[in-house]
């Protein structure tokens, strides 16, 4: 069984990146995936500053075991200005090659405005800078506060189906790449 951790990059309350993650978590369990969803919102994590350790910050150490136990990432950040959240990036900057190296990561940006992958484009170059891998499938969700209903559903149907090919993809490879069975 794949175990696949995922990593919501908003520190909103009512966070369109954390539904979309529910929703790509959701899809990697049902087939079979055994899933852990780190939440940034109730982590306590400093800026990074280059240390090698962060003794005042336990939430460090569990982001590092989390990531370094799975087989494979699901990132979801919203696109700010243009780029991956701040938030995001400093919690993939704690970490290392001895965590990332070697993950099988799917990517999902959500935006206010019109689809483009800029921040997915941020994503797939920090993964490749710490040799993760990246599978060909990302979902990007414009005008995000209208894809899903007040319970967090998605109300279009093809991008439902995205992320069923997502999620299937992101398993089958991490299968493949990880070796597991």
């Amino acid at each position: 069984m794949v175990k696949i951790v995922g990593i919501g990059g908003s520190l909103r309350p009512n966070s369109s990146s954390y539904q979309a993650l529910d929703v790509a978590i959701g899809r990697v369990q049902a087939l079979g995936a055994d899933t852990q969803v780190l939440d940034l919102r109730q982590m306590q994590l400093p800026f990074c500053n280059g240390e090698k350790d962060y003794p005042d910050y336990p939430d460090v150490i569990r982001l590092r075991e989390a990531v370094q136990e799975a087989d494979g990432l699901i990132l979801a950040t919203p696109e700010y200005h243009g780029g991956v959240s701040g938030v995001l990036k400093n919690a993939l900057d704690l970490m290392s090659f001895d965590q990332l190296s070697g993950k099988v990561t799917g990517l999902i940006s959500v935006l206010g405005g019109q689809s483009n992958s800029n921040a997915l484009n941020d994503l797939r170059l920090i993964m490749r800078w710490v040799h993760g891998w990246v599978i060909p499938e990302q979902v990007a969700i414009a005008q995000s506060w209208k894809a899903f209903d007040k319970d967090g559903k998605l109300l279009d149907e093809q991008l439902s189906q995205r992320f069923d090919q997502f999620a299937e993809s992101l398993v089958e490879n991490t299968h493949k790449l990880r070796g597991v069975s």
